[in-house]
């Protein structure tokens, strides 16, 4: 250790060791002079000491923290193919060489180098982590399951694996696909993608009494705060195949698609199953909306009764109101005007992050958390 001591007794600032300089995350700014000042200094002490592999992986780092890429991977290749290297240092080095590429943007590459790791270090879920979030990016959803299977990371295998099974009903193959979705179940059998896919595809086919099953038996088992998902997630497929057959058609918007009577025949008599609920019951307004204005409109009515402050019960019945109400034409203009505009608020966010969004998401966008979606009740979150 006499070249390390040696090192820092030539600084005349205060010391700090290797691991005191920190890899910036991805997209964050470099740390400038001290990274430089670490860079220069561990570049003479690796010269002068061509056996201190741990010098090299943190000037690797370093380098890579600078965006110097280059530099980085050649570092990390001169120690892999040194003859004689500790596989421990081998795997380090390996998975160094997968994080460089992955901020180069070279994905194939780096999956290479995460699974050259994982076989010397046994896959350890830093590799594994990685080589999951890297296959889910590049589109190999069979093969981010079976990685997020590998951490035990239960909700993300199941979405993979719904995932898989939409590619095989895409193909038209229907019994692999549903061989899919029952995996993601019996991985995670709260997974809403799993139970959601399920009821989309039986309204595919107008299997009206299985979608009425897997409903039911999906709101038993998904988290009660992402029971809602079903039905946005099944009304938004129900809603964009009538618009292929309808010349204008607005698909994102509650209330401007009306569900047929055969889908609102299933759905109705499992809702009215539930326990009084503030969401279940505005989605129960929608379904109804096409075939039965009154029901919907008692419905949006109970709404307000659990929340008086719910805001998309209160436009929708206003809305609703218009048709019975004599109106000017320029008032009612206007009106529908402003009910257009307040139906374009983002109507889910992120109870992580807070994130808005306009449609449903399982993953936020910015904080990368799963399942953490919810509704807007109020116009103020």
């Amino acid at each position: 250790m006499g070249w390390l001591k040696a090192l820092w007794s030539r600084r005349k600032y205060k010391t700090r060791t290797a691991n005191d300089f920190p890899v910036p995350e991805e997209g964050y700014a470099p740390f400038s002079r001290d990274t430089m000042t670490a860079i220069s200094e561990l570049s003479r002490v690796a010269k002068n000491n061509p056996d201190a592999v741990e010098i090299y992986l943190a000037l690797g780092n370093l380098y890579r923290s600078q965006g110097e890429i280059e530099r980085a991977v050649q570092i990390r290749r001169n120690l892999i193919v040194r003859p004689r290297l500790d596989e421990k240092f081998k795997a380090k080095a390996w998975y160094e060489l997968g994080l460089d590429y992955k901020r180069g943007g070279f994905v194939d590459r780096a999956v290479n180098a995460f699974e050259q790791a994982g076989k010397l270090s046994g896959n350890f879920n830093g590799v594994s982590g990685e080589l999951a979030g890297l296959t889910a990016r590049s589109g190999d959803n069979e093969k981010a399951a079976k990685y997020y299977s590998g951490i035990g990371h239960k909700i993300a295998e199941a979405h993979y694996l719904v995932k898989t099974a939409q590619e095989r009903f895409a193909q038209d193959m229907p019994s692999s696909g549903w061989k899919w979705v029952k995996k993601a179940l019996k991985a995670y059998p709260g997974s809403v993608e799993a139970w959601l896919e399920s009821m989309i595809q039986d309204y595919r086919e107008k299997a009206w009494k299985s979608l009425a099953g897997h409903f039911e038996n999906g709101l038993k088992k998904v988290d009660p705060s992402l029971s809602f998902v079903l039905l946005e997630g099944l009304l938004a497929f129900a809603a964009k195949q009538d618009a292929l057959k309808a010349a204008a058609f607005e698909i994102e918007r509650p209330f401007q698609y009306r569900p047929d009577q055969a889908l609102a025949e299933a759905i109705l008599p499992v809702l009215e199953k539930q326990e009084p609920d503030l969401l279940l019951l505005f989605y129960a307004a929608w379904v109804s909306s096409g075939h039965d204005p009154a029901l919907a409109r008692s419905q949006l009515e109970k709404t307000l009764v659990l929340n008086p402050g719910f805001w998309p019960a209160r436009l929708e019945l206003l809305a609703l109101g218009m048709e019975d109400q004599p109106l000017s034409p320029a008032f009612q203009t206007q009106l529908e005007f402003f009910i257009m505009r307040a139906r374009e608020l983002k109507r889910f966010v992120c109870r992580k992050c807070g994130l808005k969004r306009e449609t449903m998401f399982f993953l936020c966008p910015r904080c990368q958390s799963w399942h953490s979606i919810s509704y807007r009740t109020a116009i103020h979150e």
